[in-house]
């Protein structure tokens, strides 16, 4: 047995931490890491996929050594970590700062925090926003009020729903009577049916209420199995205001967000992730526990699989 290596023990993930001091006391070395990312990874218990046995060692190179057959596991295989050189604490950093910062953490800060280059804060933060959304997450239910707003540079002369110099994303907001749910944004490629009524069909729930503008590019919304609420507004900004105060009071969070954080420095390739760390925020506003965020953002790291630099950074500069 290599003398870095410790029994492998239950890792408690039952209880999180709730402040700071906590979080430091608890993963202040690279093994206490790995030790939660096992708990996580093999909740029922880690079992050898060579032999079948429970009987295994933590080691501090974060792999699980057998004892019955010698295979060596790694615990990041398969998983965002997965051949990452930075030191899984500062991931553990990462993800902590993104959970417990209000207004979130640019590329800039995480560098200073971390003390590791732009490049790589700015690519570990790629990827936890990659790991924000649940490929099984629930639908949106009962009453979705939906509209579209433009984010990034105003272009003079350009009207209507066109995109140029603009990027167009899709708002779709819960309502139960008057009390706001979650909310669902894509960013989309025009205003078109396809478009439109493909991002309700995807985060709204068939037979529930959708509520939209009198834009063409919703008229296929009964058809697509939704029951549809129309309100005209004629392209006055004060009506859609008064009609759609929900879909505009998020459009103007996220652009004071966007703004205030990143300065507004976000490059249409990489602004999904910025509209699912938005949406990852404002579903969890009314959270009291910082900990249990933490836990469940670091159980999407697990079971999302890494990307390379190259294949994130695909045709686009850093933002």
């Amino acid at each position: 047995m290599a003398d870095d290596a410790k029994p492998e023990g239950a890792a408690p993930t039952e209880s999180f931490p709730c402040n700071l001091m906590e979080f430091v006391d608890r993963f202040g070395t690279d093994e206490a890491c790995f030790e939660y990312l096992r708990a996580v990874r093999w909740p029922e218990g880690f079992k050898c996929p060579a032999c079948g046995s429970g009987d295994g060692w933590v080691t501090a190179r974060g792999t699980i050594f057998c004892r019955r057959c010698d295979r060596q596991t790694s615990l990041t295989a398969g998983t965002i970590l997965h051949n990452s050189r930075t030191p899984v604490r500062k991931w553990f950093v990462g993800v902590w700062l993104l959970c417990t910062q209000k207004t979130g953490v640019s590329a800039k800060t995480l560098q200073r925090e971390l003390k590791v280059g732009y490049k790589t804060a700015w690519l570990i933060l790629q990827k936890i926003r990659g790991a924000m959304v649940r490929s099984d997450r629930s639908l949106l239910s009962k009453m979705a009020e939906v509209d579209e707003t433009y984010v990034g540079g105003e272009e003079s002369g350009v009207g209507g729903r066109q995109l140029v110099g603009k990027a167009l994303v899709a708002i779709a907001v819960e309502l139960d009577g008057k009390k706001v749910g979650r909310i669902r944004l894509r960013h989309v490629p025009d205003a078109s049916g396809k478009s439109l009524v493909g991002f309700i069909a995807d985060c709204v729930e068939k037979g529930a209420r959708v509520h939209t503008d009198d834009w063409n590019g919703y008229n296929g919304v009964k058809a697509a199995g939704y029951v549809h609420s129309v309100t005209p507004v004629l392209g006055d900004s004060e009506r859609a205001l008064k009609y759609f105060p929900h879909v505009h009071l998020v459009a103007s969070l996220l652009k004071r967000w966007l703004g205030a954080t990143h300065q507004g420095g976000v490059q249409r390739q990489h602004l999904q992730g910025y509209l699912d760390e938005f949406a990852f925020r404002f579903n969890r506003r009314r959270s009291r526990h910082v900990g249990k965020i933490f836990h469940r953002l670091v159980e999407q790291l697990v079971v999302h699989k890494a990307k390379s630099y190259n294949e994130i950074t695909a045709g686009a500069k850093n933002d």
